[in-house]
């Protein structure tokens, strides 16, 4: 076993359940989507950003790619969380909480692909 393929299996793997598990409920049911679990899937994403750097294959940039999208629309969800309560000042309204989870919903999207690579990758390699 391969303890590098291990790690990026779990960093992907995670960045993918966090992400889903933020993204679950009431689109704009604020209390249903944790700031804590947004910050944790920005968190394991950008780990597994940094993992990717060392692949330079095809499936390699696209596990990349795929990282850098999910990472550039969590990031938006939390600028916009942030700015909702901060700069504005209006709280999360259910406007806001649309917009953050649909980000994070991109995010996903982004993630489910790295794990289709991941599984496709890991079926062509024979023992």
């Amino acid at each position: 076993m391969n303890l590098e393929k291990v790690i990026f299996g779990f960093f992907i793997l995670l960045a993918f359940t966090l992400n889903f598990g933020f993204v679950i409920g009431e689109i704009d049911v604020a209390h249903q989507h944790d700031v804590n679990e947004l910050f944790a899937a920005i968190v394991v994403n950008l780990i597994a950003t940094v993992i990717k750097f060392g692949d330079r294959t095809q499936v390699g940039a696209l596990h990349l790619a795929t990282s850098l999208v999910a990472d550039l629309q969590l990031i938006a969800a939390a600028l916009v969380w942030w700015n909702a309560l901060y700069i504005t000042q209006l709280g999360m309204t259910p406007a806001t909480t649309t917009t953050i989870v649909s980000l994070s919903a991109g995010a996903l999207a982004a993630n489910l692909v790295s794990v289709i690579l991941l599984i496709g990758e890991t079926l062509q390699h024979r023992r």
